[in-house]
């Protein structure tokens, strides 16, 4: 059912900048660390494809990243396009050449909190499981993180070396006309149908009885670890955190300011095997215990458990909406007050107009709207049209109801400089960029060694002159 229906009238983005493709190609490199199996192609590809500065590229770095990049693209002429996959790896090489001769500091406390991000990502895939995971990847829990470790390690290197270079390129208006005017005409990509939205949240409150009632539960597994129990198992067994009840309430290791500030400062207070007391957070309530501390990082793990908001209060705010959205559409009260007025969300005081979190503008495509919200059918609505209430859940894993109007609808079209203009200003900035790391690199060539092996002397490099001395 959607409100204010009237009747009809009538994004895969394809990506034109040029892109970082450094970056691209150390994101393929990651994606591979924990895929690749040990099934005896290394030993047929291992070898060093090229040396540049003190850093090699394998035969199987470039196999590994050929396999992801053709797993997504589906790549045709193998060949070229592993001699593009070595040109990029061959760049990275070289920006992280110029961050080693330049003695840039990368910490290792640093490396650790990436490291921890990208294993609980393996994990996640795997249940949390080490045992799935190796069985298959072929590399031990251990292994990887080794592994990762290296990676990541020359990653943030190369990522400062990039970023001091290109901090202070800017470009102008009249920059952004010429490089979209310059495009090819089979390279302006078509953007899919595009909506820009506004929203009411309600989010129902939470009764002190049902605060009462979790924190005492909470309390009651608290005496049971100081008595003896294992905080793991209790974990396990109760834990409404899905991510990591699975393992024991582990959390893996985090700095200060990577948790929200009650919960971190707790963590931080803790001496190894401490339990803390309950910990009311925007999440709910926890008990934390401290496994490890490493540097200026913990390791702890939790049990959390989240109020409900009871069945009453939730079926009031779906009224509540539904009759807004009625009021609304007969036009005695406008969408922008309801929002400033009723609305929940932190986007209440600009009338509810809806942010796209993946790309931080107010355009969404078909997938990302239904990404961010589900349930509601978009596609099938016309500009004015106000959804009816629909259940969400809230950053907080709160329950909660909403009603969205869809305030534009941008249909299918070429990319223009009217409509995209912030997509080919990225675009453009992107390109500039890279052109000034490409610069610096040739530069280098002249006092850096490089060496391609027999196997890649016949590639046709498109970026730089790998032979200019």
């Amino acid at each position: 059912m959607t409100f204010c229906a009237k009747p009809k009238k009538a994004v895969i983005l394809k990506d034109f900048s040029m892109k970082k493709i450094t970056t691209l190609i150390v994101a393929l490199l990651l994606a591979s660390v924990a895929t690749a199996q040990d099934d005896g192609r290394e030993a047929i590809v291992d070898g060093v494809a090229a040396v540049v500065g003190k850093n090699i590229v394998k035969f199987s770095d470039i196999e590994n990243a050929y396999t992801q990049v053709r797993l997504r693209q589906g790549y045709d002429n193998a060949f070229a396009n592993r001699c593009q996959i070595l040109e990029n790896i061959m760049l990275s090489k070289l920006l992280l050449h110029k961050g080693e001769v330049d003695s840039v500091e990368v910490k290792d406390e640093e490396v650790d909190q990436y490291v921890q991000y990208y294993l609980k990502a393996e994990l996640r895939q795997y249940g949390g499981s080490r045992e799935a995971l190796h069985e298959a990847t072929g590399f031990t829990y251990e292994e990887i993180e080794d592994r990762y470790r290296e990676l990541l390690r020359q990653t943030i290197m190369r990522q400062r070396v990039e970023y001091s270079l290109t901090e202070n390129v800017h470009i102008t208006p009249g920059e952004v006309t010429d490089y979209f005017n310059n495009l090819p005409a089979d390279s302006v990509p078509t953007i899919e149908d595009q909506y820009e939205i506004s929203e009411i949240v309600l989010k129902p409150e939470v009764s002190e009885t049902e605060r009462d009632r979790v924190r005492t539960e909470l309390a009651r597994l608290r005496e049971r670890v100081l008595n003896g129990e294992k905080f793991s198992m209790l974990a396990t067994l109760y834990s409404q955190d899905p991510g990591s009840s699975k393992k024991g309430g582990e959390l893996g290791f985090f700095s200060r300011g990577d948790m929200v500030g009650e919960f971190e400062a707790a963590a931080f207070a803790l001496k190894p095997g401490e339990v803390s007391p309950i910990v009311e957070t925007q999440y709910g309530f926890h008990i934390i215990q401290l496994i490890e501390r490493r540097g200026n990082t913990v390791n702890v793990r939790h049990i959390l458990m989240m109020p409900k908001v009871s069945a009453d209060d939730l079926l009031k705010a779906r009224m509540t909406l539904d009759s807004l959205a009625q009021e609304i559409c007969a036009g005695r009260l406008s969408f922008d007050e309801a929002a400033r007025s009723y609305s929940d969300a932190p986007n209440a005081k600009q009338g509810g107009v809806a942010v796209n979190s993946a790309t931080g503008n107010a355009r969404f495509s078909k997938e990302a709207f239904t990404e961010q919200y589900p349930g509601i059918g978009i596609a099938a609505m016309n500009e004015g049209d106000v959804s009816n209430a629909t259940a969400m859940k809230t950053e907080e894993n709160r329950d909660a109801y909403r009603i969205v109007r869809l305030d534009k609808k941008i249909p299918s079209h070429k990319a223009n400089l009217i409509d995209d203009y912030d997509l080919i200003y990225n675009a453009t900035l992107d390109d500039a960029k890279h052109r000034k790391v490409l610069a610096l690199a040739q530069r280098m060539l002249k006092s850096t060694y490089v060496h391609i092996s027999d196997e890649y002397k016949d590639c046709k490099f498109t970026q730089i002159n790998w032979q200019n001395k």
